[in-house]
C-alpha cells in the first residue's frame, strides 16, 4: 500500500458510523423477522395472524359426555401475565369456584421460550406446558398456549380456547359455585354479548396484538385505526350505561377488561397502541376502575407479573428487556361514580 493510499486513516481509528448502521439494521431486521415468524405468524399483508386453538371440548351433566363437572376433577392452568388466561381467572372468581376448581400456574421463560410450572406446584408431573400437551396428545405439533382447562381423571386438556372455557365456568359448576345465580351470560342477553364479543376480539383483544406483532407500516396503521375507532365507540355508550349490556357484569365485560387492564402498563408503550390511555378517556378510564373494584376481580391482577412477562419476555419488541417503573397501579382505586348510573336504571 502507496504513503498516498493510506493517507487520512489512523490508528485505531472506529468503522465510518454509516457502515455499522447499515450493517447493524441489516443484521438486526433479518433476525426480527426470524424471531418473529416463530412468535407471531403473519400474513402476506405483514399483519399478525393468531392460530386456532386446538382443544375445544366441553363440561355438561349430557349423559353421554365424558366431562362430567366435580369438585376437585379439574385444573385451570393459568399465567398471571395473560390476558387470555385472566379473563378465566376473573371468570372463577366472579362465579366463586376457587375451591372446585384449583389453579395449576405457568411463568414464561424467557431463554427457553416456553411456559414452565412453578416449582412448588406438581402439574401432573410435567415441568412445563409443552411436557402436559404431549401428555394430552403424544406428538401434538401446535402451541402450547394458556389457559387450560385440564382434567386430571383422565389426564387430558377438555378445552385451551379462553372464549369457551369462561363459558364453561359460568355455567357448568352452578351446584359448586358461590354465586349460581350470576349469570355472565344470560340467555336474553347472548345475541348483544356475542356481537360486542366479535368486534372487540378483532379490534380491542386480538387488535393490540395485531398493532404490535405488526410486520408492515400499513398492517400496523390498519389495526391501530380500528383499535381506537372500537374504543371511541365504547366509550361513548358507556356513557350512558355501566356495563356495556347494560346494568349487569356480562361476559363481554370480563372480555374487554383484561385488555384494558393491561392496556396503558403495556399495549399503549410496548405494542405502539400509544394514540391514547384507557385512563384519558371519560368513560372508559372510570370504567376499567370500576370493575377492577369489583368483588373478587382485584385479586386476579398481578400488574408486576404484567410487566415482567411482556417486557422481560417479548425479546423482539424489548432487547434490552428493561421493565418500566409506571405507571402507579393506585390508579385503578381511584374513585369511579359508575354505581350512579345503576341508579339512574333501576
Amino acid at each position: 500500500m502507496s504513503p498516498s493510499s493510506t493517507k487520512g486513516l489512523k490508528p485505531g481509528r472506529a468503522l465510518p458510523p454509516g457502515l455499522v448502521v447499515r450493517t447493524g439494521k441489516l443484521v438486526w431486521t433479518t433476525l426480527w423477522h426470524l424471531m418473529m415468524s416463530r412468535l407471531a405468524p403473519r400474513d402476506a399483508s405483514g399483519a399478525y395472524v393468531r392460530p386456532a386453538s386446538q382443544f375445544r371440548h366441553t363440561v355438561s351433566s349430557e349423559p353421554d359426555n365424558p366431562y362430567q363437572p366435580a369438585i376437585d376433577r379439574y385444573r385451570l392452568i393459568i399465567g398471571y401475565g395473560c390476558p387470555w388466561a385472566h379473563r378465566t381467572l376473573v371468570t372463577r372468581a366472579l362465579k366463586g369456584l376457587e375451591e372446585t376448581i384449583p389453579l395449576w400456574i405457568a411463568s414464561p421463560s424467557p431463554n427457553e421460550g416456553i411456559w414452565v410450572f412453578d416449582t412448588n406446584q406438581d402439574a401432573a408431573g410435567c415441568r412445563s406446558l409443552p411436557e402436559l400437551y404431549q401428555l394430552a396428545q403424544p406428538g401434538y405439533r401446535g402451541r402450547s398456549t394458556v389457559p387450560v382447562l385440564w382434567d386430571t381423571q383422565t389426564n387430558t386438556i377438555v378445552n385451551n380456547e379462553s372464549a369457551e372455557i369462561i363459558v364453561i365456568l359460568n355455567a357448568a359448576f352452578n351446584r359448586f359455585a358461590n354465586h349460581p345465580d350470576r349469570d355472565l351470560y344470560p340467555p336474553d342477553l347472548q345475541a348483544t354479548i356475542d356481537q360486542w364479543n366479535e368486534r372487540i376480539y378483532h379490534s380491542v383483544n386480538n387488535g393490540v396484538y395485531r398493532c404490535g406483532f405488526a410486520q408492515t407500516q400499513a398492517a400496523y396503521e390498519q389495526a391501530c385505526q380500528e383499535l381506537f375507532s372500537t374504543l371511541d365507540d365504547i366509550d361513548t355508550i358507556l356513557a350512558t350505561q355501566r356495563y356495556l349490556c347494560g346494568d349487569r357484569i356480562t361476559l363481554v365485560d370480563v372480555r374487554l377488561f383484561t385488555t384494558l387492564f393491561r392496556f396503558d402498563v403495556v399495549y399503549h408503550g410496548l405494542f405502539k397502541c400509544n394514540r391514547r390511555r384507557i385512563q384519558d378517556y371519560p368513560n372508559l378510564g372510570p370504567y376499567l376502575r370500576d370493575l377492577y373494584q369489583f368483588p373478587g376481580i382485584a385479586e386476579t391482577g398481578n400488574l408486576e407479573a404484567v410487566k415482567r412477562d411482556y417486557y422481560g419476555n417479548l425479546f423482539p419488541l424489548n432487547p434490552g428487556g428493561v421493565i418500566p417503573l409506571g405507571p402507579d397501579p393506585a390508579e385503578l382505586l381511584k374513585p369511579h361514580d359508575r354505581h350512579q348510573l345503576s341508579t339512574a336504571l333501576s
